[in-house]
């Protein structure tokens, strides 16, 4: 009897023993997947192997975590983009991430990686930088441009210069006339640019012209009407706020020289603007002599009635708006003051200003 049970125990035992084989095996085959998982996932939070060689990454506006980490594996700076936006989810990271252009190198590690992310460390885009002072001439930018830039003076000049080249609102007033100087002369707005390494001379042009429409923009809705309201264009306006830009220096008589001109305009007087006169001149002379004032030239305002044929120089927003506003006065005369001040003592009539002049004289005496 008891053999019989013995022999019968014998199966079970051996069923027995081959689950727990069998789980064994299977508890052997998770514990190395887990093993193997573990050891991938720890490699691919390793670093790359080091490198000296910079690594350019483009992060796109709006890119989310998974973009990044696909840019950064493609970069060889990581080894895998999943694990990589995984550990963002566990450190919580990936939302303070700025858009740029990212110089990185191999062998940094993901905290690294991040805090620059975060930082928004972009590389610095090296750039053009060239400031045009209010008032000056095309020459000047011409001189300008080719001491301080890229860019070629002569080349420069002859864009500027070129029929039709360039649009812009407020180019489309720019008259055909054959006794413009330089075609653009006062359509270059005076400022500080910043231009990619590579720009050209006609993106200068552009931009600048640009620059002029958007200011204009800024002007009180009605500065149109004034202009039409006194039969004005828009290049006669440039033209007159250039003569204010290269005669006054003291802010507050804008307006006022504004209005001498306008009034001599008015009663069909010659300006007799002085730096009218210089403009004929490659660089301006301290002093005019009687005999430069009779050279003959349509920029010559001693010897012409009426506006130059254009503006002679780039007028700033404060003389356009001097030139669309003129302060209304029955003044026909200024001379500048020799005390130092720069300003300018005005008059209605030519007895007064010639007491004013001497008394310009006696100050400066």
């Amino acid at each position: 009897m008891l053999d019989h049970l013995n022999g019968a125990d014998k199966p079970k035992r051996s069923k027995l023993k081959l689950i727990w084989l069998i789980i064994g095996l299977l508890l052997l085959v998770i514990i190395g997947f887990v093993s193997g998982v573990g050891l991938y996932i720890a490699n691919a939070l390793q670093p790359m192997p080091a490198s000296e060689q910079d690594a350019r990454v483009s992060i796109p506006q709006g890119a989310g975590s998974g973009d990044i980490a696909k840019e950064l594996e493609a970069k060889g700076l990581i080894k895998n983009s999943s694990i990589f936006t995984y550990y963002l989810k566990v450190k919580k990271q990936g939302s303070r991430f700025q858009a740029g252009e990212y110089s990185m190198k191999p062998g940094m590690t993901f905290d690294e990686m991040i805090e620059k992310l975060n930082k928004g460390e972009t590389v610095k885009e090296e750039v053009i930088r060239v400031t045009i002072p209010e008032g000056y001439t095309i020459e000047q930018i011409a001189d300008k441009l080719g001491d301080q830039t890229p860019w070629k003076a002569d080349v420069f000049l002859q864009l500027a210069d070129a029929q039709s080249q360039f649009k812009s609102d407020a180019i489309g007033t720019l008259p055909d006339n054959k006794n413009i100087k330089h075609r653009l002369e006062g359509y270059l707005f005076p400022e500080t640019y910043e231009f990619k390494k590579g720009s050209t001379e006609q993106q200068f042009i552009e931009r600048t012209i640009q620059e002029l429409d958007k200011k204009l923009a800024t002007l009180p809705s009605d500065w149109q009407d004034k202009l039409q309201a006194r039969g004005l264009t828009v290049h006669q306006m440039l033209t007159i706020a250039s003569l204010i830009e290269r005669e006054v220096v003291v802010d507050d008589e804008r307006a006022l020289v504004s209005g001498v001109i306008n009034n001599r305009l008015t009663k069909n007087m010659p300006l007799q603007i002085d730096a009218t006169v210089q403009y004929l001149f490659g660089k301006p002379k301290e002093r005019l002599l009687e005999k430069d004032l009779q050279i003959q030239s349509p920029y010559n305002t001693y010897l012409n009635p009426g506006l130059p044929p254009g503006p002679i120089a780039s007028p700033s927003l404060a003389s356009i708006k001097a030139a669309v506003y003129p302060e209304e006065t029955k003044y026909l005369f200024y001379v500048t003051k020799k005390d130092g001040t720069k300003g300018h003592l005005f008059a209605e009539t030519f007895d007064e200003h010639k007491k004013n002049i001497a008394a310009s004289k006696k100050a400066a005496n």
